[in-house]
């Protein structure tokens, strides 16, 4: 599937391809749910990283998390580049070198219209902000921390590759 971005003032717009579309993974980690989750979480859908055109690049920041395990004395940097418009803030997507294949457009900077998922999958449950419910929705799957389920398995279990 075609997939066309934007920011919301229109400096960055960007487009991909997408076999694995569907906007069914919330995650509820407390970098997500601050840089992208104005519910308490954000959803990300996986493009194909080689087929990534943009416009706009100059407008483009990367902010890297900083990450602090439990035991650990110091923070250290992530490795995973989340890609925003440095012009209105609006999320564009996330890259890791782990998977340089891949890129994890914010759903909610796709402008195509995405198909609705079956079923959700809810992730990084262990950093949840407490003020945030997750709404009930049969066949969805809870995760304290991260499914063994990728994505292209889950969309390849429902049948769902595009």
């Amino acid at each position: 599937m075609q997939l066309e971005g934007s920011c919301h003032c229109g400096a960055v717009s960007f487009s991909l391809t997408s076999a694995h579309p569907y906007p069914y993974q919330r995650c509820y980690c407390s970098i997500c749910r601050k840089t992208q989750g104005g519910g308490g979480y954000s959803v990300n859908i996986a493009g194909d990283a080689a087929s990534l055109k943009v416009r706009g690049r100059k407008s483009i920041a990367i902010y890297h998390a900083r990450l602090k395990d439990e035991g650990d004395k110091r923070a250290h940097r992530s490795t995973a580049e989340r890609h925003f418009c440095s012009v209105c803030g609006s999320g564009l997507w996330v890259f890791s070198p782990e998977w340089p294949e891949l890129i994890h457009p914010f759903a909610s900077a796709i402008d195509t219209a995405l198909p609705v998922p079956p079923e959700y999958t809810h992730v990084m449950l262990d950093s949840k902000a407490p003020w945030v419910e997750i709404p009930p929705h049969a066949g969805d799957r809870q995760c304290e921390i991260w499914p063994e389920e990728s994505i292209a398995q889950w969309h390849e279990r429902l049948d769902l590759v595009r």
